[in-house]
């Protein structure tokens, strides 16, 4: 099977949905001219033309309300974000209008939208480029959130979310644009809300989603070296959830760890512990243990930002105490 990069994905993705659907369209910052500033739409102006892809001024609510209005029109925009930290201009537009207008409509009216851009921290960028609002989307009735951690799930998910007819909140990663993974030639689409067992194991449960899921894969191979078999969960949307694969997982194991970049109050991993304890309580032999962002806007400084964030030492510990395995 061929290999790409994760933007590469995402833009056979968009592309092929575009030459199926006359109503698809793409518009956001630099998604035009300049190919994108991650060059995830490298290309497509030439072969779709400015009426499909749409350059725009620096005005996040502006144009994510056009794209409401568009799809409420009968049109399948792709609006795209240069980050979810400027998501925030836009958020009127996101939950009181795209989240509800079905409701709000009695059923007369869809919102098939994807909002899509990068999420979560790239390095030293400090405290307003690097934040998690995944939590906050996916607190959201109406709305669906998808947090792909590989190139076979970005096009899978991002095929599935053009042509759902409900907003889709799609969050990715600029550390991943260049990540490289097996995608097949042919078609496929990926169910959302449907989680993947990436890794089987029977000593502890690991769940993550987008690019934590490195970590979470890095940590199960040095547990490995100790003999501790994790179960590695890829959620792949966080807005519908897989409990059943959780629970069922957690069955197994009688452990589980959830790793998580945003903050810790009121986070996902909150939600999802709850939700084991509330399911599969009588199966736990430890309290679930997760592992988030310290409670802090994220540092400047290389070596706040490596002591904020979660990392392999910290779940590989965090995976001994629920196991009883830590040293005395």
């Amino acid at each position: 099977m061929r290999t790409i990069q994760f933007r590469e994905a995402l833009r056979e993705a968009m592309s092929e949905e575009m030459r199926r659907d006359p109503s698809v369209f793409l518009m956001g910052e630099e998604v035009a001219e300049y190919n994108g500033a991650y060059k995830v739409s490298q290309g497509m102006l030439d072969e779709f033309g400015p009426e499909r892809v749409i350059d725009t001024p620096i005005a996040e609510l502006g144009f994510a309300g056009i794209g409401v209005g568009a799809a409420a029109n009968g049109l399948k925009p792709i609006i795209e974000f240069m980050t979810f930290n400027f998501s925030l201009v836009a958020i009127d537009q996101i939950i009181n209008s795209a989240a509800k207008i079905y409701s709000m409509s009695g059923g007369q009216y869809s919102c098939p939208i994807v909002f899509r851009g990068p999420t979560g921290n790239a390095g030293m960028l400090s405290s307003q480029h690097s934040q998690n609002f995944e939590n906050w989307f996916a607190n959201t009735p109406g709305l669906k959130v998808v947090v792909p951690s590989n190139p076979y799930d970005a096009k899978g998910l991002m095929k599935a979310a053009i042509r759902d007819p409900d907003p889709v909140i799609f969050m990715e990663s600029e550390l991943m644009y260049g990540d490289k993974g097996e995608v097949p030639e042919e078609e496929y689409i990926l169910e959302i809300g449907k989680a993947n067992v990436a890794r089987e194991g029977k000593d502890v449960t690991l769940v993550s989603f987008g690019k934590m899921m490195k970590i979470a894969f890095a940590a199960a191979d040095e547990l490995a070296k100790e003999g501790i078999q994790a179960e590695v969960i890829d959620l792949r949307s966080v807005r519908p959830i897989d409990y059943d694969t959780l629970v069922a997982s957690v069955k197994k194991t009688n452990r589980m760890v959830v790793v998580e970049e945003a903050w810790p109050l009121a986070s996902l991993s909150s939600e999802l512990a709850y939700i084991v304890q509330r399911r599969a309580f009588d199966y736990l032999d430890a309290p679930v243990i997760r592992i988030t962002c310290a409670d802090v806007p994220l540092p400047y400084a290389p070596t706040l930002i490596e002591a904020s964030l979660p990392n392999v030492a910290r779940v590989v510990k965090a995976v001994k105490e629920v196991t009883y395995s830590a040293a005395s």
